[in-house]
């Protein structure tokens, strides 16, 4: 009786939102792992096909079943016109449920995203979430004492976007209790860069030189890097960057494509940057992953770093400054793979057990996507 009861109201629900609405969606979790706060991207074209008169600035995207708003995000990917639909929800494991497109007010979405190009800090460029900070250093940077080659990270315990407030107040060092910036990069990958290798020598191209913004939130920001063409062992390469962060995530989705003249493939290497210290390394190169938990740096708290390729065939190796996962590419096509950071004093992720556990189930998310019809 109490399954008739449900069964009911979910259908009740359903027509309710279908006397407002025009096109439905459904949206499967293939695996026994609860899928919390994930994006979700629908094609705009297949929206239009099934809601042709669809106002883009008087819609708004529900779980039919509920009638709850969800967060949701209209992508251009840096085109005029609307690529895709973003939309920002939970699915518990082996559930399938029902959204509904409605004629109605969109609801606020609260951005929890955010990147720009820094000219008041010699060219950095920075990107954010609700939950965690990272920068590239740009050309006037080049040449100084300060100059690094990888990714930088910025810690936060903050919901909140601090990368414009931290840069007015020109004191990102020190913690003014929303997090700082304490990770050093040097000479190195940092935390998750990608650069080419040839016979145990990297490789580094000079920072970048030119920036684009493609999405700027609230629920996903991407920008693309382009890099000078620069020596690899006798081979001019050249290469650019496309990276985007999805709110809640803890790791960057990075797309690379490298540019030079043969059809052989190169080596490249992504790399996260070993302390003198003692600190907890996981090397899987069967899923790609290759995790450091940093020894403590005093009172600032500890970092976790992470890269994941997800679809390549690693091979993994540590030298005295890094830790190093080696694949090949070939000219003209891109790799991806992501990277990304967790601060102990966040709260969230606090030992080295539970930042690799969230890296191998985001491993196992991208495996089996949520399967949207």
């Amino acid at each position: 009786m109490r399954f008739l009861v449900i069964v009911f109201l979910v259908i009740h629900a359903i027509l309710k939102v279908s006397a407002q609405s025009a096109a439905f969606i459904k949206v499967r979790n293939p695996i026994g792992m609860e899928r919390q706060g994930e994006l979700i991207s629908i094609p705009w074209k297949q929206v239009l096909l099934k809601f042709p008169k669809l106002d883009t600035a008087n819609f708004k995207v529900v779980d039919a079943t509920n009638n709850t708003e969800l967060p949701f995000q209209l992508e251009h990917r840096g085109e005029k016109l609307i690529q895709n639909l973003l939309v920002q929800l939970s699915v518990p494991a082996f559930k399938t449920i029902m959204l509904a497109i409605v004629n109605q007010k969109p609801p606020f979405v609260t951005s929890n995203t955010f990147g720009r190009y820094i000219p008041e800090r010699k060219d950095d460029f920075a990107w954010e979430n609700d939950k965690i900070a990272f920068r590239m250093y740009g050309k006037a940077l080049e040449g100084s004492n300060e100059n690094a080659n990888g990714i930088d990270v910025w810690v936060k315990r903050t919901n909140k976007l601090i990368i414009n407030e931290r840069y007015k107040r020109g004191d990102y060092h020190v913690d003014h209790g929303d997090g700082l910036d304490y990770y050093h990069v040097g000479l190195t990958l940092g935390a998750g860069n990608l650069a080419p290798i040839f016979q145990d020598s990297i490789y580094y191209p000079q920072n970048y030189h030119s920036w684009q913004i493609l999405d700027n939130g609230p629920l996903r920001t991407t920008f693309k890097l382009n890099y000078d063409e620069w020596n690899v062992a006798g081979t001019p390469v050249s290469c650019s960057k496309t990276i985007s962060l999805d709110a809640g995530s803890q790791l960057s989705r990075i797309e690379v494509k490298y540019s030079y003249q043969s059809t052989s493939p190169i080596s490249v290497v992504a790399g996260i940057v070993k302390r003198p210290e003692q600190g907890t390394a996981l090397m899987n190169e069967r899923n790609g992953i290759l995790a450091y938990w940093e020894p403590q740096h005093g009172a600032d708290g500890t970092t976790g770093v992470g890269v994941i390729l997800p679809k390549q065939k690693a091979k993994m190796k540590i030298t005295k400054k890094q830790y190093l996962a080696q694949t090949t590419v070939y000219s003209g096509k891109p790799i991806t793979y992501y990277a990304g950071a967790a601060w102990n004093k966040a709260d969230v992720i606090t030992n080295a057990k539970e930042w690799f556990l969230y890296l191998e189930n985001f491993r196992k998310k991208l495996s089996a996507p949520l399967v949207v019809e």
